[in-house]
């Protein structure tokens, strides 16, 4: 079968929505399928997303292959015969982040009429869709909710699962993400301050935002906290994410009401490591239950203390979690073989 992988990208930004179609092509080649990638750079600007859009309509692609899967938006708004789609967020500014401080468009009737606009184009090309998959439940209840459309959850895997190795456990909390705001790593660092054991933390990823990931080296000098905190500002390769995970006491992932459980957990819990999230972290509380194989706090630092510094004083407490994560996987059915049979049904 011929596959085309169809995606928006911000030029020379890498993360997750680009990891989920990469490694799909690569599955995908391995599993005897024709695949090839399509990225068209788009961004969240307002003034253009409705020629965004347009330029995605008018690609034709049904003479080179037989099905398309597309990923990030605007994507969706392909047209071809044999479209699947496996969603993995909104253009979140027209959707659940309209009329909040994440949303850069006053509530007036210009933007509400072009925010009306996407989301009738969102919902006439999903509609076109043979079959609609979203990364998780919470972006699939957030596509009934705004667009009427079910959808069927598909969780990600990562793309070498058996890399990830179990080493000794370590005295560092672990957290691999890109240095952004919403992802808070702010938190983290302002919970080192209230931790009593001996217990470090080490941020790890690059930022779009400069400007947020001064402010954390700020605030670790401000803290006196340069023994306790590392920031590895730069981008972390596969490698460097196997190490970084096979020596971690655990990892924490806090983001504001994020879209999917993020490559990280699942990557920590190939790992054997637990993970440390909050009450309002969004697609990660799918993965992790209190308790069981992490622990899902109050949105405070205090709270972030006390369960660094648990996990600190009781090692086997944090392997025993770190297990449950892995056994987690299994349950999910977080696997490339059940992504592949459903993508290409």
């Amino acid at each position: 079968m011929k596959v085309g992988l169809v995606s928006s990208c911000v030029p020379l930004v890498y993360g997750g929505g680009r990891n989920i179609v990469e490694w799909l092509h690569a599955k995908l080649l391995e599993n005897g399928q024709q695949s090839e990638i399509i990225y068209i750079p788009s961004t969240d600007t307002p003034d253009t997303i409705l020629e965004q859009m347009a330029a995605f309509r008018l690609l034709r692609l049904e003479d080179f292959f037989d099905r398309i899967i597309t990923f990030r938006p605007p994507a969706h708004v392909v047209q071809h015969p044999v479209k699947v789609v496996w969603f993995i967020h909104h253009i979140r500014m027209y959707y659940d982040l309209w009329n909040t401080p994440y949303s850069p468009m006053p509530d007036t009737a210009r933007w509400r009429a072009l925010r009306a606009a996407v989301m009738r184009a969102d919902t006439v090309a999903l509609l076109e869709a043979r079959t609609i998959f979203s990364n998780s439940r919470i972006v699939g209840e957030r596509l009934l909710r705004f667009n009427g459309i079910g959808s069927e959850v598909l969780y990600p895997p990562v793309l070498r699962p058996e890399s990830f190795v179990s080493g000794p456990y370590g005295d560092e909390i672990v957290c691999i993400s890109r240095l952004e705001h919403h992802k808070r790593q702010h938190l983290l660092v302002e919970a080192m301050r209230h931790t009593r054991s001996a217990v470090r933390l080490r941020l790890c990823g690059s930022s779009t935002t400069p400007e947020y990931a001064s402010s954390l080296h700020e605030l670790v000098e401000r803290a006196g906290l340069n023994d306790k905190v590392a920031i590895e500002d730069r981008w972390i390769s596969e490698e460097d994410k196997i190490a970084r995970f096979a020596g971690a006491l655990a990892t924490a992932y806090v983001p504001l009401d994020e879209d999917s459980y993020g490559y990280s957990t699942i990557e920590a819990a190939q790992a054997r490591r637990c993970t440390v999230t909050l009450s309002d972290a969004g697609g990660v509380l799918e993965f992790v239950s209190d308790g069981e194989n992490g622990y899902v706090l109050r949105p405070d630092p205090e709270a972030l203390a006390q369960a660094f510094d648990r996990l600190y004083a009781d090692r086997a407490l944090a392997r025993e979690m770190g297990e449950s994560a892995h056994e987690q996987l299994q349950k999910l059915g977080i696997t490339w073989e059940r992504v592949l049979d459903r993508l290409l049904a």
